[in-house]
């Protein structure tokens, strides 16, 4: 709830980093870089539904009948009415549980295949705050059950989980250095930035949410020395943020398939990501590739309309969402999953486009009819306005897709075709190209 009310401020902060990146000479931003961390964080607000009643689910029973103590609840969900040290307990025991369940998803392949989204851009910016994991909280919440146990009421757990994921997007940012004697006890972005870094010394290392302390506490510090590099040890390399929300666990499962004995098959989902099942070893002196020299971050390149295209079908994307998470409640089981599944399509061709990838020019011309049809059939009650309203929006609607297919068709030779000498223009729309997408 607090999160989504925060949106607005989210989008324009981003907007004022993006401003002091200018000032300060700074190039924080790539635009599929950007658009692909929207889209992972859109995924999960999209997902989240689905398993979020599971994890309310647990915490509620164990509440109601287990609970050893009672903290003032006046009522079930009450958020009012609790001491001021109930809040306050509540939210550094959340935050202490929140360490655990972060540092084990860094130490377990299970863990790490819920949390990895949220760190394979090689970009470290405010819209890198915003990706987050479909899954994640399938493997978090039961590091948090002790606090039902302990009796915190499920609405002041709730209020302080989301203060705790709010405290942490201002921290995801370049544009502010060392804060002082802050660093001793907040997290701060020079802590966070090392977190995000893929050099050996800062792997596993600041696991904190709101409190540093936990860290110094644990053993699991690391002071920012030089500027880290970003990402992940194994690069994701794609602008689909539906691969991006699975390729770990595909690979998981794989490994699983090809492991010779059967104990590795299931102990490599509970080990860390490093480990190999005997007989799959990589072989000695093997260099991860984001560590080899002359390596350069993934990056794509294509034409500016296309780009600008991609931008505006990105937006009719985020439109969409938005209206969808108002009104999910009140949808019929088979419409919330339906359309969730088609927003996932959606951002799937979005991401494709910008990889110029055969199968997303087909996707993206089926996805604009499907987006037609829905329209026509009624769809415009999907926002809740009136038919008038709705029969203005099915107009407009209608023109837009064939205007779109018809832009679209103009850059279909380019389509699986090698990335290289394609126009480009300066700025954020054609980004400077550092390596080539191989076509499929």
């Amino acid at each position: 709830m607090y999160i989504i009310m925060a949106i607005p401020v989210f989008f324009i902060l981003i907007g004022v980093e993006l401003l002091l990146s200018k000032i300060q000479g700074k190039k924080l931003y790539r635009l599929n870089d950007s658009i692909n961390d929207l889209s992972m964080g859109m995924l999960s607000m999209v997902g989240g539904p689905f398993f979020k009643t599971i994890v309310f689910a647990g915490y509620l029973y164990i509440y109601q009948h287990w609970r050893l103590l009672d903290m003032g609840a006046t009522s079930l969900y009450g958020v009012t009415g609790f001491s001021i040290w109930v809040w306050i307990s509540c939210f550094l025991a959340k935050d202490l549980m929140y360490y655990w369940a972060h540092r084990m998803s860094h130490q377990m392949n299970i863990g790490w295949a819920a949390h990895i989204a949220h760190h394979q851009s090689e970009e470290y910016n405010l819209s890198v705050a915003l990706r987050q994991s479909a899954f994640q909280g399938l493997f978090f919440w039961v590091f948090y059950l002790p606090l039902a146990l302990i009796g915190f009421p499920p609405g002041v757990y709730f209020v302080c989980s989301q203060f705790n994921t709010l405290y942490q997007f201002w921290i995801h940012t370049r544009t502010i250095g060392k804060l002082g004697p802050l660093e001793w006890v907040m997290n701060t972005p020079s802590h966070h930035r090392v977190h995000h870094g893929r050099d050996p010394k800062y792997i596993d290392k600041n696991h904190a949410g709101t409190f540093i302390i936990w860290d110094r506490m644990f053993g699991t510090f690391q002071e920012e020395e030089e500027e880290p590099t970003y990402g992940i040890v194994t690069p994701l390399k794609s602008w689909n943020p539906v691969w991006g929300q699975i390729h770990y666990f595909v690979k998981l499962v794989k490994t699983s398939i090809a492991a010779p004995r059967w104990s590795d098959k299931v102990l490599l989902w509970l080990k860390e990501p490093a480990w190999e099942p005997r007989g799959l070893e990589a072989p000695e002196g093997h260099v991860p590739e984001s560590r080899r020299p002359g390596y350069k971050n993934y990056d794509t390149r294509i034409p500016p309309g296309l780009a600008v295209y991609a931008l505006l079908h990105f937006v009719v994307a985020l439109w969409m969402v938005t209206g969808w998470l108002s009104v999910k409640g009140a949808m019929p089981w088979g419409q919330f999953t339906g359309s969730a599944a088609f927003f996932a399509f959606h951002l799937a061709c979005i991401g494709g486009l910008f990889e110029l990838k055969r199968w997303a020019f087909v996707a993206e011309c089926a996805r604009l009819v499907a987006m037609l049809v829905i329209f026509f059939y009624d769809g415009w009650a999907f926002f809740g306005v009136t038919p008038l309203t709705g029969l203005a929006i099915t107009i407009v609607v209608t023109w837009a897709t064939i205007a779109s297919l018809a832009w679209l068709f103009r850059y279909r030779r380019q389509f699986g075709v090698p990335q290289v000498h394609l126009p480009q223009e300066e700025g954020v729309l054609a980004p400077k190209v550092q390596e080539p997408a191989e076509p499929q």
